[in-house]
């Protein structure tokens, strides 16, 4: 399993489409086995979700995620689980457990008009 956390100082960060950097686990027998942080390489919003496909993953961690976000992520395969704030690692180690509670998704942002949602229409 390859799972990607929102990553922000050691924190799942709060807002998937602006995230800068993903803190990567592998996990293999219900352990993490290797961590990499990588930067999204100024990638924004739909591109993120691409970004994650190209790095194999198929879980996701992260906070507010809007509805567009969370509409291509299941459409690439990759399971979410949004609404998460605190520790990155400790999410982890909860997913892992089976524990891993999601919460409230909706960034409250305001920008749901931005030229990826348009091609997304056509």
């Amino acid at each position: 399993m390859r799972v990607a956390a929102a990553y922000d100082n050691g924190n799942v960060f709060h807002h998937f489409g602006m995230t800068s950097e993903f803190k990567f686990y592998e996990i293999e027998d219900g352990k993490v086995v290797s961590t990499e942080i990588r930067d999204t390489g100024g990638a924004k919003h739909r591109d993120i979700v691409f970004f994650l496909k190209d790095s194999g993953v198929d879980t996701l961690i992260c906070g507010g995620i809007g509805g567009c976000g969370q509409r291509l992520l299941a459409e690439n395969g990759i399971k979410l689980f949004g609404g998460v704030s605190g520790s990155a690692d400790e999410a982890v180690e909860k997913l892992i457990a089976g524990t891993l509670e999601c919460g409230r998704m909706d960034t409250g942002c305001c920008h749901h008009d931005h030229a990826y949602d348009d091609a997304e229409k056509n």
